[in-house]
This record gives structure tokens, C-alpha cells and sequence, in this order.
């Protein structure tokens, strides 16, 4: 059974960040000495980084759900909570991040090599953080927000120069084996190699991978056999090696219908194969009929285009001409190759007039959806009126009330933000719009603001000192 995995379904929960302290600052003869609520701490990424020691993505076909720390939430005396810790995830070179749609979000190419999967929530402000020239004791704290949870897929694809393909037992693994230093099984029955083998090769001053992709025979490409399961390795290489079996006990095959077998699956599966470098290696030449065949189907073989080589794996013969052959077209190809970051993430950069929310109706609600307001309710707690303020506060001026006025909300219409699954609803009921110029901070008004005449004024001035006295003849009756 092999031990061999390179697609799996990974679930990834970043930390959740912590919950803002709201605190006043107490001491003896200063009850009230402001707020001091220290920030929520920030929960912990999933992060996914290139390990060349990692082979195979077997922990994660196990494991599949990985979860980084929360962050703790503030404390008074302005003490801000510790962040959660980053869950760090190695994963082979060559590996593929893609969504549950199949669209591709990281290409993960050498060594040390990071994706952030899941982004920890940020941390919640504190009173104190919230305190302002307008807000100067604010009564609340925001909450934490929630890590970044979802579904990836890595697919793994191995990362070679050079690919050997052919039939089953057509002595790739030989091959390999004899060419590097990578011991795979080797048996004279089909489907002995289960996984792809991976050697390196020193050919003068050149140094190239190379790479066994097993299991392709008639109809890989549709998924028979182990062909569907491992063409996705031959993708990365620059150059596919035809290993072609000279001495083959099976009647019905010989080496040039091979070729054109595994040709038509390479071409069914795609990937931009058909401009790869091709060479043809005839194995099995110290067999005297292995011999024969090689000498017979040679030149039909360079007719077609393709460089041929005559190698055999047990007596070594030709593999020093193999080896120089592969170091000079991969010394080519690299040549050729435009110079690339070692990673490739998908960005899809937000458009220059976007509003950053969208106000739709749906027949029974009027829907708002966008990343700030979303967030802005779940760092609401909705127990706390002034909190409750604060968030309707950023909602206006955001624009979100303008945009529910242009889709055609009334007062007393139903406003839901968020997602259908945790949208948070309620009635909405819009500001004053006749005399709005008027009005200041929520809950105040400049009408009561304006100059009053100066006999009023007097009068105000002298009832404040006929208090005063009134109180201090009452606690000194006696004038002393």
C-alpha cells in the first residue's frame, strides 16, 4: 500500500483575534481617571511554506483540519492581549493551492516558499484606543474578529527537469536508478512503481532533476490505470524522455506503437506538453532481439523527428551519452526560460471606483454586502446601545445610508448585513433629512448651540451664584 499522496482537501481555520477590554483607570482620590481598555491581540495565520524534506502531502490526507491560536483578548491598565501564534504548514515544492472551484490561488515553487491560507482576525480596539476629542470615556470595546475559515486544495506536481514516460515495466525505474542516486522498487511486473521517483544527476557542469512518472498505458488520460493520477507530474518538466521497452515479451506491442500510445494521452491531457523537447531512449539493447528491434525502428524513428539513443540499464551501456544528451537540452531550456519569482499568487485588485459594499434588494430585505461593513457588525456588541451608535456612526458615513436611499428603503424596511447564513437584521430607520445641516455628533444638535442675549445670560450667571451660596450656608450655618 503505498504511502504516496499528492491531492488532498485541506480545512483551514485561522485564529479567531481577541475581544477589546472596555476599562476605566481607578485609584485612590481619581475614580474616574479615563479609559485604559487595552486592544484584542491578533489571532494566528495558517501559513503554508515550501519544505524540501517534504515529499509527499500524506499528513494533510490524515490531518485534514489545521487551526491556529486565538488571539487574548485586552485587559485594563492599557495591557493589550498576546497574539495567537501562526500555524506554520510545510509542504512539498510544487505544490498547487487551489480553491474548492478548482481556481488556482498559489504556485508554490522552491524552497522557503509562503502562502498565507488563512488570515487571523484582527484584535479589538480597547476603550482607551477608541477614546477620542468627540468620545472622551467611550463605555464599550469592539470585539474581535473571526479568522479566515475555508476549504483548499494542494495538488502536488513534481518539480524535474527532466520526465521519463513509457509503459509499465518499460525500465524507467531502471533507468533512474542507474542515472542517480534514487533507489526505487524495480520489478519485472507492471504497475511496480506506484509513486513518481525523484533523482538528481550530475552530467559535467550540469546538475538536473529527473523524474519516473508511472502507470501510463491506453486511456490514462480519461483516468485508467494510475495514468490520470500522475500526468499532472509531467507538467513541470522541460523535457519528456520516451522510454521505449526493445525487448517486450507482450505479442501484441512493439516500441513504435508505445510511442504513439503515450504520445495520444499526452496530447488528451493538455498542459501545455506539446512544445516540450522530446527525446527517445531505446532500452533493453543487451538482449540480442532488444538489439535487432532498436537497429530495425531507429530510422523511422529519427524520420519523425525525434534523437534516439540506444541505452541499456543493466550493462550501462550508452548512459553516459544519455546523460550529456539530457544536460545539454536541459542547459538549453533554462537558457530560454524568462526569469519568474519562485511564486505565483493570484491578486485581484479591487476596481478604482469601488465603493467597497453593495446594496442589493431581494425581494423581503435589502441586503448590504462588502468586507468593512461586515466586519464593522461583527466587532459590534449589540448589548451595549453606545456600541450599537459607534457602528451606525461608520455605517453613515461609509455611505451605506445614501445607497439603501437610491435602492428605495423606507423607514421601518428590513436591512440584513452579512451573508444569509449570519447576517445580522434589523429595521431601519433613516436620519432626519429636513434641517439635517443643523445637526452635529449623533445625539446632538447646534440649534441648541446658538448665542443667547446678554440679559439672559446675567440671569443664568446669578442664579448659578445664589446656588452656590445657598449650598455653602447650608454646610456652614455659622458662617465658619
Amino acid at each position: 500500500m503505498t504511502t504516496f499522496v499528492d491531492r488532498v482537501e485541506l480545512h483551514v481555520a485561522a485564529g479567531n483575534g481577541g475581544h477589546g477590554c472596555a476599562s476605566v483607570h481607578r485609584e485612590k482620590f481619581k475614580p474616574l481617571g479615563g479609559p485604559d481598555g487595552g486592544n484584542g491581540g491578533r489571532g494566528g495565520d495558517v501559513v503554508l511554506v515550501v519544505d524540501q524534506d517534504v515529499t509527499t502531502l500524506l499528513d494533510y490526507h490524515h490531518s485534514p483540519h489545521r487551526k491556529a491560536t486565538n488571539g487574548k483578548p485586552g485587559e485594563g491598565g492599557n495591557r493589550s492581549g498576546k497574539d495567537g501564534t501562526d500555524l506554520v504548514l510545510p509542504v512539498p515544492d510544487g505544490t498547487v493551492v487551489q480553491d474548492r472551484h478548482g481556481n488556482v490561488l498559489a504556485d508554490l515553487v522552491g524552497q522557503g516558499t509562503t502562502y498565507v491560507a488563512g488570515q487571523g482576525g484582527r484584535g479589538g480596539l480597547g476603550n482607551a484606543a477608541l477614546a477620542s476629542t468627540r468620545r472622551k470615556a467611550p463605555g464599550f470595546a469592539l470585539l474581535g474578529v473571526p479568522g479566515q475559515a475555508r476549504d483548499i486544495v494542494l495538488e502536488l506536481k513534481t518539480v524535474a527537469d527532466v520526465a521519463l514516460v513509457g509503459y509499465p515495466s518499460a525500465g524507467k525505474s531502471s533507468l533512474i536508478s542507474v542515472l542517480s542516486a534514487a533507489k526505487p522498487k524495480i520489478a519485472d511486473y507492471p504497475f511496480t512503481t506506484l509513486v513518481p521517483n525523484l533523482g538528481v544527476v550530475n552530467a559535467g557542469s550540469t546538475v538536473y532533476t529527473i523524474a519516473d512518472v508511472p502507470g501510463l498505458i491506453p486511456g490514462a488520460s480519461q483516468g485508467r490505470g494510475l495514468g490520470l493520477e500522475f500526468l499532472r507530474h509531467v507538467e513541470r518538466c522541460s523535457v519528456l524522455v520516451h522510454v521505449l521497452d526493445t525487448a517486450t515479451l507482450e505479442s501484441d506491442r512493439d516500441p513504435v506503437t508505445d510511442l504513439d500510445v503515450i504520445e495520444a494521452e499526452l496530447r488528451a491531457y493538455g498542459g501545455g506538453l506539446e512544445d516540450r523537447p522530446r527525446l527517445v531512449v531505446l532500452n533493453k539493447v543487451d538482449v540480442p532481439d532488444g538489439r535487432e528491434l532498436a537497429e530495425m525502428i531507429r530510422p523511422d524513428l529519427e524520420a519523425r523527428g525525434y534523437r534516439v539513443l540506444e541505452v541499456s540499464a543493466v550493462s550501462h551501456t550508452g548512459l553516459k551519452e544519455l546523460s550529456f544528451a539530457l544536460a545539454g537540452i536541459v542547459a538549453e531550456t533554462r537558457a530560454a526560460r524568462p526569469v519568474e519569482e519562485n511564486t505565483r499568487v493570484v491578486i485581484r485588485p479591487q476596481a478604482v471606483d469601488d465603493a467597497g459594499f453593495t446594496v442589493t434588494f431581494d425581494g423581503e430585505l435589502y441586503r448590504v454586502r462588502g468586507e468593512k461593513p461586515e466586519r464593522w457588525v461583527r466587532q459590534t456588541d449589540f448589548t451595549n446601545d453606545e456600541a450599537v451608535g459607534y457602528l451606525a456612526d461608520r455605517l453613515n458615513r461609509l455611505g451605506v445610508e445614501d445607497e439603501l436611499v437610491k435602492a428605495g428603503a423606507k423607514s421601518g424596511d428590513g436591512v440584513a448585513i452579512g451573508s444569509e447564513e449570519d447576517a445580522v437584521v434589523f429595521d431601519w430607520e433613516p436620519s432626519l433629512a429636513a434641517g439635517a445641516e443643523m445637526l452635529g455628533r449623533r445625539g446632538e444638535d447646534h440649534r441648541f448651540d446658538a448665542p443667547r442675549p446678554a440679559a439672559a445670560r446675567r440671569r443664568d450667571r446669578q442664579a448659578a451664584h445664589d446656588e452656590a451660596a445657598e449650598a455653602y450656608d447650608e454646610f456652614h450655618p455659622f458662617g465658619g
